[in-house]
């Protein structure tokens, strides 16, 4: 039997409001859950404040966000191994299945050395998954203008992002490495000028989480609310319902340009709906 897929809120999308708020969206809009990100507000910090959001809003933790992104790089220490074995150890405590991380950066030698190793050990002593996330390169176009001119470029190319470099120390697919668990980042795909759906191939059943977001194929990672770029979010969704896929799906959208909490609401909203009726297995 095949349960539905739980569908959560990403804290990280209620920015610039904090974890709490993400807490009471979830809670008031009928997510499954949330993800937890880790960063530079202080409550995203404290596992165990987080528990008591947790129970005071009634809305489990489904997945934690590792701490690596640049503004977090200080978050928790300043070694990046230490980082994601603590983020396991709060997964553990809040009940979360899934890690989602990020590849090391370039400069973090010791890191890209341990990474692979390391995202293995922590898998075989926990039960939790380290599901290692899709990145993309840093674009030369994004320095010839924003809104859709970079996007525009990369379709005339026939897809692939052109002159680019990598601030990783890994590849940004990381099926080119080869790990147990993936998580699928929909507009870091369209930044990268890649196929959604070969990647999910690609990734087979080690695809534990699926970031439901979208992108046009601009030169900075957009998160737009699904249906709004030019992804296949609807397909990928339907081969997740069709499959044993087991994971979460989570709801990464960016809406700070929301002029009210109202306004706000109203983007989760649909972001949600638009997963419910993709997602549902049912159908």
């Amino acid at each position: 039997m095949r349960f539905p897929i739980p569908i959560g809120l990403s804290t990280a999308s209620v920015y610039p409001q904090n974890t709490e708020a993400a807490f009471a969206y979830a809670n008031e809009l009928g997510y499954d859950g949330v993800e937890l990100m880790v960063w530079g507000e202080a409550v995203s910090q404290d596992i165990p404040q987080v528990a008591r959001l947790s129970q005071k809003y009634q809305v489990p933790v489904l997945s934690v966000h590792a701490p690596c992104l640049l503004i977090s790089q200080r978050v928790w220490g300043r070694d990046p191994k230490a980082k994601l074995a603590r983020s396991v150890r709060a997964a553990e405590e809040l009940g979360a299945s899934t890690v989602v991380v990020h590849p090391p950066f370039r400069w973090q030698r010791d890191y890209v050395a341990a990474f692979d190793d390391l995202v293995a050990e922590l898998e075989s002593t926990s039960d939790v998954s380290v599901a290692v996330e899709n990145m993309f390169p840093m674009r030369a176009d994004r320095l010839f203008g924003g809104g859709t001119r970079p996007a525009q470029r990369m379709a005339q190319r026939g897809g692939g992002p052109g002159v680019s470099a990598s601030a990783f120390g890994k590849p940004i697919d990381p099926t080119a490495v080869g790990y147990d668990n993936y998580t699928l980042d929909l507009s870091h795909v369209a930044t990268a000028g890649d196929d959604a759906l070969a990647m999910a191939d690609r990734m087979g059943r080690g695809l534990k989480h699926l970031h439901l977001t979208d992108g046009t194929g601009a030169a900075h990672d957009e998160h737009l609310i699904p249906g709004d770029g030019t992804q296949p979010c609807i397909e990928v969704c339907r081969r997740l319902a069709e499959s044993d896929f087991d994971g979460a799906v989570v709801l990464e959208v960016h809406t700070s340009g929301a002029k009210t909490k109202n306004d706000r609401a109203a983007m989760l909203a649909r972001s949600l709906e638009f997963a419910r009726t993709h997602l549902n297995r049912d159908r």
